[in-house]
């Protein structure tokens, strides 16, 4: 099953001063939302699959789409996250379908790696709900400077039958990060936490 997607949104923010000191170059995240048709509204549905499927789907269009904004190679990523509201309608299984069995591997073929688990969250809410998309390194959990977030919002999603699915990229850490911790020259990425 393909995703119906009424409508997909991507949103670039750029940070370029924090607390009076210039970021140069500045900090950079993007995040590609899409506004799905959920299939099982409504109703109990064992078998989740399709749900999975559109999950793979999802993964490959909005990092690319995110990566796109940024305008970089997915390989120069540096952080990235992903998140989903269900409709009233939905069940929070439904948003768990699509983020967590397949959504990761086209996530990480677009950006060359993602050793790190790609961090999610979901919830059930209305339309104009935001997403707050929780962002790590893609390659060592344990870069502080990248523990960060990204809040969306689009102001008619999601209605009662939709889910709305975003996926977050970033090309740097947070602005003037100094609370310690593995250093982005100290990353291996082989065990996706140093």
């Amino acid at each position: 099953m393909s995703a119906i997607i009424r409508k997909i949104v991507t949103v670039v923010e750029e940070t370029q001063l924090e607390m009076g000191q210039k970021i140069a170059p500045p900090t950079r995240r993007a995040a590609a939302i899409a506004v799905i048709e959920n299939p099982f509204a409504g109703r109990y549905v064992e078998d989740l699959s399709s749900l999975i499927e559109i999950g793979e789907e999802l993964g490959e269009l909005l990092s690319k789409r995110a990566v796109a904004a940024l305008g970089i190679e997915g390989a120069k990523a540096h952080s990235y996250g992903k998140a989903a509201a269900v409709g009233e309608n939905g069940e929070l299984e439904h948003a768990a379908a699509i983020l967590h069995p397949k959504m990761g591997a086209p996530v990480r073929k677009v950006l060359g790696k993602g050793a790190a688990l790609i961090p999610s969250s979901k919830k059930r809410s209305g339309p104009g709900t935001t997403l707050d998309i929780p962002l790590g390194h893609k390659d060592a959990a344990f870069v502080r400077s990248h523990f960060d977030g990204m809040e969306v919002q689009i102001n008619d999603a999601p209605r009662a039958n939709e889910i709305m699915v975003a996926v977050a990229v970033t090309d740097s850490g947070r602005p003037l990060p100094r609370v310690g911790g593995l250093t982005i020259a100290e990353v291996k990425g082989e065990d996706g936490l140093r």
